[in-house]
């Protein structure tokens, strides 16, 4: 994983869009950590430079299904503009950047012999405000203008998965988005595609 080339490719296709607020977000990824953080801990690319990877990943599955959707449905094209599905679908998981914290950790070998390994520990007290929605609050701070299928397309994009899903007032708001935003489900999917199909690996026997 070549960790400059998708930080550049990363920033590019938010350059693309031309909206107001994006370099001061750009920036703020920077002091965040955004391009060195792993995407999990223990999952899918928990490596350095993996949250990045795997926020181009869902962009790039994001514009595919985008493509495919609209060729079936054409009139998706006025509910899915490609520039909401790169904002989308590339800020998903910033509130993923300042959680991971190096650290050695334990596992054991295929000899059965305990040994040490990097890792990453999850600490979530710099600013404990939640997924999806700590993503959206982030980037209204940093100064982000997004419109309201983007902002509800990253605060669901986790769906069931969202720790709060057992509340019924929650699940009717989510039911509701979706409803209003084709937008939140493309993400949704393309967030799948990516974590399940495109950074899948074979666990070792």
């Amino acid at each position: 994983m070549n960790i400059k080339e998708i930080k550049d490719e990363f920033i590019s296709l938010l350059k693309s869009t031309a909206r107001e607020g994006i370099d001061y977000v750009i920036e703020d990824l920077e002091k965040l950590g955004f391009f060195e953080a792993p995407a999990s801990s223990k999952h899918h690319l928990d490596c350095e430079g993996g949250l990045a990877a795997h926020s181009l990943n869902v962009c790039k599955a994001g514009l595919m299904l985008r493509e495919q959707m609209i060729a079936m449905k054409p009139e998706m094209k006025d509910y899915m503009p490609k520039n909401s599905v790169i904002i989308a679908s590339l800020l998903h998981d910033v509130c993923k950047a300042d959680i991971y914290k190096k650290a050695v950790k334990k596992r054991k070998n295929s000899y059965g012999n305990w040994e040490d390994y990097d890792g990453y520990d999850v600490d979530y007290s710099n600013f404990p405000m939640g997924h999806g929605e700590k993503s959206v609050i982030v980037l209204l701070l940093s100064g982000l203008e997004m419109t309201d299928d983007e902002m509800l397309a990253i605060r669901w994009h986790m769906t069931a998965w969202d720790l709060p899903f057992q509340s019924a007032e929650l699940k009717n708001c989510l039911n509701t988005a979706r409803n209003k935003s084709p937008l939140c489900s493309l993400i949704q999917s393309a967030d799948t595609i990516a974590a399940n199909i495109l950074e899948w690996k074979k666990e070792e026997e």
